[in-house]
């Protein structure tokens, strides 16, 4: 790895993991497509799908840690719902990361394509903002909650993502869950996802430990920066910054698929 390699990988984590702490995301929305194609076209790497998958689990982990601890003393960080939901997606994301090595390049772009895809249309939809003050009661649907959470988990599992970009407008569209609430605690579920996640590809021997740490250290310093400016930002904003980038990255994978 020589320094313009380390440089460049660092700046993918780093901006990804600030803009995935300020939304409440892992970041693999952003990264996937970053390390998939910004190396390649700058000539300094080539990844395949499978190495992005398993570069992406692995910083996943630490990204999320790093949120879930800014939001700590939030008030926001609901434990029944990441009770529910957590243990679902935990064995959905076990699931598909392990099933990724027997699918193709192209197939594993084709899920990643139909998440995004599934998520900007939800984002979209009409909402309701819910209010909510930290210490209030909260209800949703816990069957419900928990199947959803182990359907993208599954799916997620298989891109070497944690599932937060689909889980956030699940939460918001579906459980109708409060955006603050929804920011932080889908950061926590996405953390047990990536730990799923990031041991079915660490078993399959999908994973590049070298430009893997450098995401990591990039995602210990940037994430925390994100949740903090996060709580300090209008929650549309929040939401409409997460829906284009994740348009963004839908159309931008479709193309290629289909080129």
């Amino acid at each position: 790895m020589d320094i313009t390699f380390i440089i460049v990988i660092f700046l993918i984590g780093f901006i990804g993991s600030f803009i995935s702490g300020m939304v409440g995301i892992g970041g693999s929305i952003i990264k996937y497509p970053m390390l998939l194609y910004i190396p390649s076209m700058l000539g300094i790497a080539a990844f395949s799908s499978h190495e992005v998958a398993g570069i992406s689990a692995v910083q996943v982990f630490f990204a999320t840690i790093a949120g879930v601890w800014a939001y700590k003393s939030s008030g926001y960080l609901n434990m029944r719902l990441i009770a529910y939901m957590g243990g679902a997606i935990l064995i959905g994301s076990l699931l598909g990361g392990y099933g990724s090595e027997f699918l193709t390049e192209t197939q594993i772009d084709i899920v990643y394509a139909v998440l995004a895809t599934i998520a900007v249309i939800m984002m979209f939809l009409p909402k309701k903002e819910v209010p909510f003050n930290p210490g209030d009661d909260l209800d949703f649907n816990g069957p419900l909650a928990a199947a959803l959470a182990f359907i993208t988990g599954a799916a997620a599992g298989i891109v070497g993502a944690a599932g937060a970009f689909i889980l956030v407008p699940i939460m918001l569209v579906v459980l109708k869950i409060p955006t603050e609430v929804t920011i932080a605690t889908s950061l926590a579920v996405t953390f047990i996802s990536s730990i799923g996640t990031t041991i079915g590809k660490v078993a399959t021997d999908q994973v590049l430990y070298g430009p893997a740490v450098i995401m990591i250290i990039a995602s210990l310093i940037a994430a925390p920066l994100g949740a903090k400016a996060g709580q300090n930002m209008n929650t549309k904003i929040l939401q409409w910054i997460l829906a284009l980038l994740i348009l963004g990255t839908a159309i931008k994978i479709w193309t290629e698929i289909f080129m």
